[in-house]
């Protein structure tokens, strides 16, 4: 099994890097593992944050869902005061048959978090839009 490790992704300009720090390992299945990009926020609360649980679905398959929390955070002019304004949060759920063979499950993996990755797909989230 994969061991909790940072993540480097790239920010929006497509150039720089950020680390989502390995926070919480799994415990096992329903537990999630927890990553967050410490650099983000000074209280907990305002770091974004990703999550990854897997768990047998009692059918022959495994699922995994990950969820992403990011707070758009704002300081009060008259008190000092930082707080979380607004968040958006996303998630997608994988099921995987443990009777398919590694090489389509590995293939399936790739395709689909790649389209993810895409820009089309990335410019239709970030336009609220799916593509016309």
């Amino acid at each position: 099994m994969p061991q909790l490790a940072n993540i480097t992704v790239k920010k929006n300009d497509g150039v720089t890097d950020i680390i989502y720090t390995g926070v919480v390992p799994s415990s096992g299945d329903k537990n999630p593992a927890v990553w967050k990009y410490q650099a983000a926020g000074v209280a907990i609360g305002q770091q974004p944050e990703f999550r990854l649980t897997a768990r047998e679905s009692g059918d022959g398959k495994r699922e995994l869902r990950s969820t992403m929390f990011y707070p758009q955070v704002s300081t009060n002019s008259t008190t000092g005061v930082t707080s979380v304004v607004r968040k958006a949060m996303g998630s997608a759920t994988w099921v995987l048959d443990k009777e398919m063979n590694a090489t389509d499950v590995n293939e399936f993996v790739s395709q689909f978090a790649n389209l993810m990755a895409s820009a089309l797909v990335k410019s239709c989230v970030q336009s609220g839009y799916s593509a016309t």
